[in-house]
């Protein structure tokens, strides 16, 4: 080789040499910034068995028509591309059945879960009573659920999904902060006899 392309090479050498020097730095891992929004309450009243206030950045939508889907429907969050979905029943003797189901539905994710932490909901001026159900770990499908009922003539169910693979670690901050209203929206449901 020539002497000039000796010297090209040893300066490329010796400028990468030099410059391989730094310690790497572990660099912090990053995620989305989620901006949760301010809000204020919207009364839900269609004609249904039951009525409740929500947050003005969710939007309900009337599910089904069919017969025994007809009080149904999902409280959209767009923002956060989650559903709440509310499933009405007539009670007709069969309470238990009920109450069974929804326990039922909450323990198919307890192999997704770390744990179930239960809250009791009563509210006796508006004759509302149930059970809520925050379902802890990073793989389980839905956060939260809940039924409530008077325990005589209406039963109403919900569940908190989000359309994306469960991570609850990453959307800890949404699923608090949805839970709040949800309770709220609980707190704030009262039965009409419409048959």
């Amino acid at each position: 080789m020539p002497p000039k392309h000796n010297l090209a090479i040893l300066i490329t050498l010796f400028i990468l040499l030099i410059s391989c020097n730094q310690t790497p730095v572990p660099r912090p891992r990053g995620f989305f910034r989620i901006d949760l929004p301010q809000s204020k309450p919207v009364l839900f009243d269609k004609g249904y068995p039951y009525s409740f206030t929500y947050q003005d950045y969710g939007t309900p939508f009337i599910k089904d028509s069919l017969r025994e889907k007809r009080y149904w429907i999902d409280l959209r969050y767009p923002q956060f591309d989650g559903t709440l979905h509310l499933s009405y029943k007539r009670v007709n003797n069969n309470l238990p059945n009920l109450i069974e189901d929804a326990h039922n539905l909450v323990i198919k994710h307890i192999p997704k879960s770390s744990g179930i932490d239960e809250v009791r909901y009563e509210n006796r001026q508006n004759k509302v009573y149930g059970i809520g159900f925050y379902i802890n770990g990073t793989e389980a499908a839905s956060p939260y659920q809940f039924f409530v009922t008077d325990s005589s003539h209406h039963f109403l169910r919900g569940a908190l999904y989000f359309n994306a693979l469960p991570n609850n670690d990453s959307l800890a901050p949404v699923i608090s902060f949805l839970k709040k209203d949800i309770e709220a929206l609980i707190g704030s449901i009262s039965w009409h006899n419409i048959d």
